[in-house]
């Protein structure tokens, strides 16, 4: 591996760190029923097939996190085909955070688009 290709790992981890739990109460907010985490990943594939890079597990500590924070509920169901299914659903605290949470990205998002324009020579 590259010296560039280590520095643009290591910013994927970092951008990709701050950004998990947005794009999770995202999916989970467009959704009318609760889902389950191989559900979230296969929405979240559907856009891009690259962003999980086969670790959907690292998202499993976020959704308890917010869980946790009371940004989601959840509940346990049992499964035919494996291991019992925890379902998560956004709670409508985590509705108003993740409205909060949008608003600062899209500034965020505007902010940096701006600083990078003025950098491109």
């Amino acid at each position: 591996m590259s010296d560039t290709e280590v520095h643009v790992k290591k910013f994927q981890k970092e951008l990709s760190a701050g950004t998990v739990a947005l794009v999770l109460l995202a999916v989970l907010a467009k959704s009318d029923t609760p889902l389950y985490g191989y559900q979230i990943a296969k929405r979240l594939e559907q856009v891009d097939e690259s962003v999980l890079g086969g670790k959907q597990s690292a998202f499993y500590p976020v959704l308890r996190n917010l869980h946790e924070a009371g940004l989601l509920d959840s509940y346990v169901e049992p499964s035919i085909s494996g291991p019992p299914r925890r379902y998560y659903q956004i709670t409508d605290f985590g509705r108003t955070v993740f409205a909060e949470w949008k608003q600062t990205w899209h500034g965020t998002q505007r902010f940096v688009q701006t600083i990078l324009e003025e950098a491109t020579p």
